[in-house]
């Protein structure tokens, strides 16, 4: 197998680009560069593999005007092509190092050496089955969209410019090739539309109908959402939609007529045409030809065509878009491009949930299980003749309760109208308050479950008044001490905790401990609960110092009883780890996540919550620790699971959103962040209520976006409405006020208002200070901040004082390659250069290389 570049207007499953093994007299001069051979030539261009000698030593590739194709187009394209590459920083796409122009004056630049080979022959030659090809297939969406987000659409993509290389034992997608690119915008070098009508550039069996039609300059990014469709239409069935002889047998306006006006057949169809390739098809896919054809046959014929369509209105609008359905079928949900019928969409609910649909009747069961228990003990303790009779009763108003929760979606009741899980759930609660009133106690224990199942749901105005009136209810009827009022006391202190009610929890969660410690004894389980609720409280509370002795309490008497709670330890561990990433020791940190992680999979099996909030938290410490790889890939399974688990607009998806916004934006990838904050900030919005804390760190994290974007006007409003928030609920002196405080003296500092930049990082200091000591690398960061400001006004021995001892601080607990480090030193560096001490500001440098 040989590995090579592949260039404009040639096709690898036509004719193999020919190795041209020059002897060395006759290869091209570049300076600086040892060229080795010519990898093959197109239209306009040669791609040799060279080898770059000054000033770094790689291997590269170096594409030159051909000789005698010195013409003012092919220039021009040639340059559109040099600066599209330029303007491009993607993993999936061939980066340029460099350009020039060599001694007898032919253009030239350098780029990644891709030794790979074509995407199509990859997958075939490595038999990979349907999952695994779009899996592979997503990461090409993802170079493609950056492209376009660049203003650049390729207008060329086919498998030999869409190369496979491997990197640490993975393969990795390579586009290249922009030979024939366009901009979006007339920015790349002077006006990069003026291809002229009646040149046909591309490749015709991957061309888009709108970029076959001579009379047209009209293309847009849609017409590369054609290719890729091509080029997933290959992947699938192993052909491409049309035969490349029966393409071009009519000449070349009949072949254009074909691409603009013959729809193609859809993939299942087209595969059972293949006759006796099918087999060998099928088998390159690890499969059986029927089992292919069962596969190709719904989703993926749908999303295929859709990426198809003659009219590009009714293609995907993007490469995203398109990667998006592909997604969305791999996790057996509903795809945008097929009609959604009732059938179909739960036909795809029970397959993603299946599991899920299977407990939903456990539940129902457990709950007949449950009260019907209830009321038989009851039934038990009554020593009055009237036993027979009020057994009777119960079990009557049990029935007439589970009845009522479906009985809903009858037709004589729905009128023919579909009938929601929340109408049927507030149709039970209306039995619960009505029907039930004669058993109290069997009322209370109802209303107290559907307060959970009403809060699960983000309905935090019903679940607080079933939790209300649950609680009220056992006052009233038991013992005060009775574990049952313990059992309200503890939800509803767990439902003001969620809600930022701090004050209106503590009181209940105390007398729940009290009550529990009175009964059960300090060495039970569901004391531990109570330590560990506590200890919870007091951390969004900011009151860190209570922390640490609840939490160890709550694992002490776990790892203590007869029949330890693993669930529970996980838990526990878990909010121990976050104390200690709090407090700045990440090695504990990632021991403690990491022993909860196990727990929860081994428990709960790898699509739980429980298990992505572990994933989360553990992508938590990696990301402070700078290390990325690990942190993206944890993030990205921890939200692939709750997306899974709740739906698109629950309030845990807003979190992984934002998580994901934040570890985006460290990388300098702002495009994918903005859209992940404002879905994050709308989904807080409509789910919570208005001045929740989460909607303050929703407002922060997308002021900090724009911060970073140089768009402070942008910033400072919603920096100052998140502020307003947090004070209100958390009070002046909370540490999450910090972090805010001094991203908006930043974003001041940007606008040039120094004395209020400076208030606010002297507040943001104090406040840390006070809560997390002198050697947080908290600190560091507003020290940082600090200096910069002092730099703009010419302060430079204050700016010094203040990055030494940010420096001091993060040396204490990061290695030397610490991303923050390093960029602390740079900026320290940059300011010994404003003050002529150039050779300290190299010694400083050096120090974080």
């Amino acid at each position: 197998m040989t590995d090579e570049h592949t260039l404009p207007g040639e096709d690898q499953k036509e004719r193999q680009t020919e190795k041209i093994d020059q002897p060395r007299s006759v290869l091209p001069t570049v300076p600086g560069f040892q060229l080795v051979r010519k990898l093959g030539q197109g239209g306009m261009g040669e791609v040799y593999e060279a080898n770059q000698i000054e000033p770094v030593r790689r291997r590269v590739a170096i594409k030159l005007i051909r000789p005698g194709m010195e013409g003012e187009d092919v220039l021009h394209r040639f340059a559109v092509e040099r600066q599209a590459l330029a303007l491009m920083d993607h993993p999936n796409i061939a980066r340029v190092f460099d350009a020039g122009t060599t001694p007898d004056g032919r253009p030239y630049f350098v780029m990644e050496y891709v030794a790979g080979i074509p995407i199509d022959r990859y997958c075939d030659e490595h038999r990979l089955e349907t999952r695994k090809r779009l899996e592979l297939f997503l990461t090409v969406c993802g170079g493609v969209q950056h492209a376009h987000h660049k203003g650049i659409i390729h207008r060329d993509l086919k498998p030999a410019n869409i190369l496979i290389s491997m990197q640490d034992g993975n393969p990795v997608p390579k586009i290249i090739d922009f030979g024939v690119a366009r901009a979006t915008a007339g920015f790349l070098f002077g006006d990069s539309s003026r291809t002229l009508i009646g040149d046909l550039l591309g490749t015709p069996d991957y061309m888009s109908p709108e970029q076959a039609d001579l009379s047209t300059l009209d293309i847009d990014t849609r017409s590369d959402v054609y290719s890729l469709g091509v080029v997933f239409y290959e992947l699938l069935v192993g052909a491409r939609p049309f035969d490349a002889k029966t393409l071009r047998s009519g000449g070349f306006d009949e072949m254009r007529r074909l691409i603009r006006e013959k729809d193609p057949p859809r993939p299942s169809t087209r595969f059972l045409s293949l006759g006796e390739a099918s087999t060998v098809s099928a088998r390159n896919r690890q499969t059986e030809p029927r089992n292919l054809i069962r596969e190709l046959s719904g989703d993926l014929d749908w999303i295929t065509m859709k990426a198809l369509e003659k009219d590009r209105t009714r293609r995907y609008n993007s490469p995203s878009d398109m990667a998006d359905d592909i997604l969305r079928f791999l996790r057996s949900e509903p795809i945008f491009a097929r009609p959604p019928s009732a059938m179909y969409r739960f036909s795809r609910f029970v397959r993603r949930h299946t599991v899920g649909v299977a407990a939903g009747f456990i539940v129902v069961l457990a709950i007949i299980a449950g009260v019907a228990g209830m009321t038989v003990g009851l039934v038990k303790a009554q020593r009055a003749e009237r036993k027979a009779e009020q057994e009777a009763e119960a079990a009557r108003q049990v029935s007439d309760f589970l009845v009522s929760l479906f009985e809903v979606s009858q037709p004589g009741e729905s009128m023919g109208e579909t009938i929601t899980a929340r109408e049927i759930l507030d149709r039970g609660v209306e039995s619960i308050q009505v029907e039930l009133t004669d058993q109290p106690l069997v009322q209370a224990r109802l209303m107290d479950t559907m307060g959970i199942v009403y809060k699960s749901l983000g309905l935090y105005e019903k679940a607080e008044s079933l939790y209300t009136a649950s609680l009220e209810i056992r006052e009233d009827n038991l013992p005060e001490n009775h574990p049952d009022v313990a059992t309200s006391l503890n939800h509803l202190g767990l439902f003001y905790d969620g809600q930022g009610k701090y004050e209106e929890a503590e009181p209940l969660y105390k007398r729940a401990l009290t009550i529990r410690t009175e009964v059960l004894g300090k060495d039970h389980g569901e004391v531990a609960l109570m330590w560990n609720n506590l200890g919870l409280l007091y951390w969004h509370q900011g009151l860190y110092e209570k922390v640490g002795p609840c939490y160890e309490e709550a694992l002490k008497i776990w790892e203590k009883v007869e029949k330890p709670d693993q669930a529970k330890i996980a838990m526990v561990l878990n909010n121990l780890a976050s104390l200690r990433y709090k407090e700045g020791n990440y090695s504990e940190a990632v021991s403690f996540f990491t022993r909860a992680l196990g727990i929860r999979e081994k428990l709960l099996g790898e699509n739980h919550p429980d298990v992505a909030n572990a994933l989360n938290n553990l992508a938590t410490v990696h990301f402070i620790l700078g290390e990325y790889k690990e942190t993206e890939k944890l993030l990205l399974r921890s939200q692939a699971i709750r997306e899974k688990v709740y739906g698109p607009n629950h309030p845990e998806i807003a979190l992984g959103l934002r998580n994901l916004a934040v570890f985006y934006k460290k990388r300098g990838e702002y495009e994918k962040a903005e859209p992940l904050l404002l879905k994050a900030l709308e989904i807080r919005k409509a789910t919570l209520p208005e001045d929740h804390p989460d909607i303050a760190s929703a407002l922060a994290s997308l002021a900090n976006l724009y911060n970073d974007l140089n768009d402070p006007a942008k910033a400072e409003p919603l920096f100052r409405e998140a502020i307003t928030m947090q004070e209100k609920v958390l009070g002046s002196e909370h540490p999450d006020l910090a972090p805010n405080l001094r991203d908006l003296a930043v974003c001041l500092t940007k606008r040039e208002r120094y004395g209020e930049a400076e208030k606010l990082f002297e507040r943001a200091l104090s406040i840390q200070e006070k809560v997390r000591g002198n050697d947080h690398p908290a600190i560091a960061g507003i020290l940082k901040g600090m200096a910069a400001l002092y730099v703009n006004q010419e302060r430079y021995q204050e700016a010094e004082t203040l990055y030494k001892r940010a420096i001091s601080i993060l040396e204490a607990k990061f290695k030397p390659d610490h991303p923050d480090l390093v960029a602390m030193k740079t900026s320290y560096a940059d300011l010994l250069r404003k003050t002529g001490r150039e050779t300290e500001a190299r010694e400083i440098e050096k120090q974080g290389k």
